[in-house]
């Protein structure tokens, strides 16, 4: 059924979405390496398109920004449009020394300081783990295409401009080893669990916290093909 931000008839959306957060980093994947692409939404210029990869039918939607614009988008697609799967493929910044700029992150646990899972569903810890099936999946195919990547927990945020004065995430990061941060799957991976659905991250290193390197808007939006790649290799 349609809702107030997706505008897809039923059966239009695949039981698989690759979700990026940029709207036209989803436009990107489609033309880039979808077949028979079909626009299925537009509102809000929240693009998604439908289309098969090596035969495979496949959904590619972004989120959006931040947990509650996510939480928005794999809600519905959990509960409205029967969506199976939802694999975040997003940017991130690396909070350890060893992976850096371009560098790929297999998320096997969200950690946040974040209430969202607290208001949305009760759920009153402070990290979800990715589903670890998806997890497996996403490193064999990885391996498969002879590719690099790190694996571990990330931190989710609600903040991306901190004061200088403000509380910092000392004690996340003391609780739990994180090696690099997003906004989003924190509360991804919670509406996986309420729905029972599958929901992984993967993610390509864009800025670092140890150095002033970071990859352009442009950059971010094309050249992060080994993640996608990775991420249509478990269909």
């Amino acid at each position: 059924m349609a809702t107030p931000h997706n505008t897809a008839k039923p059966g239009e959306i695949a039981k698989t979405v690759l979700m990026p957060g940029d709207p036209l980093r989803a436009k990107f994947i489609a033309e880039e390496y979808l077949k028979g692409v079909v626009q299925v939404n537009s509102v809000r210029n929240m693009l998604a398109y439908t289309g098969r990869y090596q035969g495979k039918e496949v959904s590619v939607m972004g989120s959006g920004m931040g947990m509650p614009s996510i939480g928005i988008y794999s809600y519905e697609l959990f509960r409205f449009y029967d969506v199976d799967t939802i694999i975040r493929v997003g940017s991130s910044i690396s909070y350890v020394e060893d992976i850096g700029l371009y560098d790929i992150v297999i998320a096997t646990s969200a950690c946040s300081e974040s209430t969202f899972a607290l208001k949305q569903g009760g759920f009153e810890g402070d990290i979800i783990p990715a589903d670890q099936e998806l997890v497996k999946r996403l490193n064999q195919s990885a391996q498969n295409l002879t590719l690099k990547t790190h694996s571990g927990i990330i931190h989710s945020s609600d903040v991306f401009y901190y004061q200088e004065e403000a509380a910092s995430n000392k004690e996340l990061y003391e609780k739990y080893p994180v090696v690099c941060g997003e906004m989003e799957s924190f509360a991804l991976f919670h509406n996986a669990s309420v729905f029972g659905k599958h929901a992984a991250t993967i993610l390509t290193i864009s800025d670092t916290a140890f150095s002033k390197e970071a990859v352009s808007p442009e950059g971010r939006q094309s050249s992060f093909h080994n993640m996608i790649k990775i991420a249509l290799g478990i269909l």
